[in-house]
């Protein structure tokens, strides 16, 4: 790592116009080439996947770290282009360096011309999408509202991570619920999506405490003509789900509520799981630590240091427990602070996907529980998995390996 970063600081200081970085290490890299372009202040990546492309700005002061953090251990190639010369970061399967450089005749080579089209969202302007018009994001000829662009981008990246995670989903219906759906804006937008632009069946139930919401959602429901969309006033914690879940959504539930709409996706086997946690104080009031004390003086740092790993220990309880989990970036942080949303996917769940080895998940408890104990944490999800029997070290019961149903219910 440091060798690499040694040669990327040099690459960096060489201010190049133009970055492609290539050649994926395997199959867990999420993108499959990002190309780096030089604005004035700043660079714009743009990582592409095999069917989207995502796009991210850059300060000229951090290129250094973003590559460094990007190419390790996800790419073998990395080619660059300043007035004058080309440069080059080769990695072997070995983790053997190498760094190039020539002068060029002529010019770095040009962007496609694609790249620079105006980004093609899902949902696009003119798209008859009521909930989005009564929102106030459209107006009511399909036009963004100016102001409300922010959102728009946010609902489109939302509905690109659902997208990435359902993949070519076969079943006859898609069974979603929406823990903790508040005021519904993205449930209606998911319904949409799924109904009108993908032509899948689907039964959503959002679920909320709030009497009034849930009225008043019903209601808009029943004037979409959402017949597979309705809503229920409960509580997440002790919720029994009547029919098997397919895919659990949960956006900023509220402290240890993620917690609980995570294990009851857990103890339904659920295919798929979205969640956008908020408001994670539990770790924070529980964190001590005398060897990285530096974490805990500063208020601040301790918030966020708390909050990341609350996500990073949910994260590795749910790979444990048979999910394929990632950490993705929901929006900018120049929007709001909370932009991390846990994606888990059931391993061997659907056709093509691969179980995950006894030995691998077991690296991943292993991490969180030295995680836990060096910090003195207490989370709730392990507390809860634990309290199911689904946290025995090895010989811990994993749906699939014992002849458990679909839905094993809470």
């Amino acid at each position: 790592m440091e060798e690499l970063h040694e040669k990327i600081s040099r690459l960096a200081q060489c201010a190049p116009r133009r970055i492609v970085i290539s050649k994926p290490a395997g199959g867990n890299t999420v993108y499959r080439r990002i190309t780096i372009e030089k604005k004035d202040a700043f660079y714009q990546a743009a990582a592409y996947t095999d069917r989207q492309v995502f796009h991210r700005n850059i300060p000229a002061g951090e290129l250094a770290a973003y590559l460094t953090e990007t190419i390790s251990g996800n790419f073998f190639r990395v080619s660059a282009w300043d007035e004058e010369k080309e440069y080059q970061i080769l990695i072997s399967k070995k983790g053997k360096l190498t760094f190039r450089e020539r002068k060029i005749s002529g010019q770095a080579p040009q962007v496609d011309s694609a790249h620079n089209r105006k980004k093609k969202y899902l949902i696009g302007e003119g798209m008859a999408v009521p909930p989005l018009v009564d929102m106030g994001v459209f107006t009511a000829e399909g036009k963004v509202v100016k102001s409300m662009y922010d959102k728009y981008r946010q609902i489109n990246r939302f509905l690109e991570i659902i997208e990435d995670g359902v993949g070519e989903y076969t079943g006859d219906c898609l069974n979603i619920i929406d823990f903790g759906c508040g005021k519904s804006y993205l449930t209606f937008v998911l319904y949409y999506y799924f109904t009108e632009l993908k032509k899948q069946k689907v039964q959503i139930t959002g679920l909320d405490l709030k009497e009034d919401v849930i009225r008043k959602c019903n209601d808009a429901a029943d004037r979409y003509g959402y017949r597979g969309l309705h809503f229920e006033r409960g509580d997440i914690n002790g919720y029994q789900a009547l029919a098997p879940v397919d895919l659990v959504v949960t956006l900023h539930a509220c402290d240890t509520a993620t917690d609980y709409a995570l294990f009851n996706a857990v103890q339904w086997n659920a295919k798929m799981i979205f969640s956008v946690p908020c408001c994670q104080h539990e770790l924070n009031g529980q964190i001590q630590t005398e060897e990285f004390s530096l974490l805990t003086r500063y208020g601040i740092v301790k918030e966020r240091f708390s909050a990341l790993a609350t996500d990073a220990i949910r994260a590795n309880l749910l790979a444990y427990c048979g999910y394929k989990t990632q950490l993705l970036e929901f929006v900018d942080f120049s929007h709001t602070p909370k932009n991390i949303l846990i994606r888990a996917v059931k391993s061997g769940g659907q056709a093509g996907r691969t179980v995950v080895p006894a030995s691998v998940r077991r690296t991943y408890l292993g991490e969180a529980q030295r995680m836990m104990e060096e910090f003195h944490f207490h989370p709730a999800l392990y507390a809860l998995l634990a309290g199911a029997g689904r946290i025995e070290g090895e010989t811990a019961v994993f749906p699939g390996e014992s002849g458990e149903g679909e839905n094993s219910g809470l």
